[in-house]
């Protein structure tokens, strides 16, 4: 609201020549940065959210193959995964809980908001509204810090599966393993509630997406990478550098005398946890990165190109697939029950 005199002691109609009403009339809300106003974001959902138009007219094409095949094999892989767990004996062990829960996590984007942006990119815009604007926001967000506190807690299983061996039946019984991924969720809903406070769930297009406006708050923005990204990271590279250490000390037989025995298929499932931790720290560097160098300087956002944190956003996304195609490639048990459950398919609907 204006105050003082001068706007209070004249006639606001006055406050317009009559002559340039018809001038004034035909403005329309300019763009910046693919967005009404500055922080190049939109209020969440609203009616007339402004329309993405790329320079290139094989984007949008080419960003809907992306999420197409992401929805498809997230979908699929991520079922064969929970299925393979629960059928095969090999398979339900106290560590693949966590890797159950992660599969949870990336359907959650696959079977909601994912659709919803697909939706957006043939309509040019979101249509869906301010309420499945939120939860289309809150769920990806709870997905994304569920996958990464769910890689968190598959590093730490792993790191006293190798490291500690002589505790690891003590720490991770079936009851204590049951209480950590619910600890998992419940962390992660407290992670993501802030959000719903700080109002910064809103429609960006150009990622025809409803997340995490890192224009809100730079400092909101610095903590979220550090908390949901940055310290996770740090303590998953923490965990997997000790057991890689005590690899390299087994092969090279450094402690003979207390060296543990490692059994081929254990080397083997850490080497693809590890490989799904990597491709996570890959797929999330580049957005992570990007939200904290704007964060900490926001005139870089001007020098970004708009490819770049498009890509980034994209990326993120199809990191939701990847897990269950490492699981079939690197672990025989895993390809094995894929292979069992889509015969079985084939063989009920012939």
């Amino acid at each position: 609201m204006l105050y003082g005199p001068t706007f209070r002691d004249h006639d606001p109609v006055r406050l317009v020549d009559p002559g340039h009403l018809p001038q004034l009339m035909s403005l329309e809300p300019t763009l910046v940065g693919g967005t009404l106003g500055p922080g190049n974001s939109t209020p969440a959902g609203e009616e007339g959210a402004p329309q993405q138009h790329h320079s290139f007219p094989w984007v949008p094409p080419l960003l809907a193959g992306v999420l197409i095949t992401t929805i498809v094999v997230d979908v699929i892989g991520n079922l064969l995964v929970i299925v393979s767990v629960f059928r095969n004996k090999k398979l339900r062990k106290a560590g693949n809980a966590f890797v159950v829960s992660l599969a949870v996590a990336d359907l959650v984007v696959a079977i909601y908001p994912y659709p919803l942006v697909l939706t957006a990119i043939f309509n040019d815009g979101w249509i869906a509204g301010y309420i499945h604007c939120q939860i289309s926001g809150f769920l990806m967000g709870l997905s994304v810090i569920g996958s990464i506190f769910n890689i968190t807690g598959i590093a730490i299983n792993r790191y006293c599966y190798i490291c500690h061996s002589l505790k690891y039946d003590k720490l991770f019984s079936n009851s204590n393993t049951m209480c950590y991924v619910v600890l998992v969720w419940a962390l992660t809903v407290l992670a993501i509630a802030p959000n719903w406070f700080v109002e910064s769930l809103q429609y960006d297009p150009r990622v025809y997406s409803c997340t995490f406006a890192q224009s809100v708050s730079s400092l909101y923005t610095i903590t979220v990478v550090v908390v949901h990204f940055i310290l996770p990271i740090s303590i998953v590279s923490y965990c997997y550098l000790r057991i890689w250490i005590l690899v390299i000390q087994v092969r090279r037989r450094v402690k003979p005398e207390s060296r543990p025995k490692f059994k081929p298929h254990d080397l083997r499932n850490f080497l693809t946890m590890f490989v799904v931790f990597v491709l996570f720290a890959v797929c999330w560097a580049p957005l992570n990165l990007i939200g904290l160098a704007v964060a900490l300087d926001s005139r870089l956002g001007e020098a970004i190109p708009e490819w770049l944190f498009t890509a980034s956003y994209f990326m993120a996304y199809f990191n939701s697939c990847l897990n269950a195609v490492v699981y079939g490639a690197l672990n025989h048990n895993f390809r094995k029950e894929y292979k069992r459950i889509v015969m079985i398919i084939f063989k009920f609907h012939c």
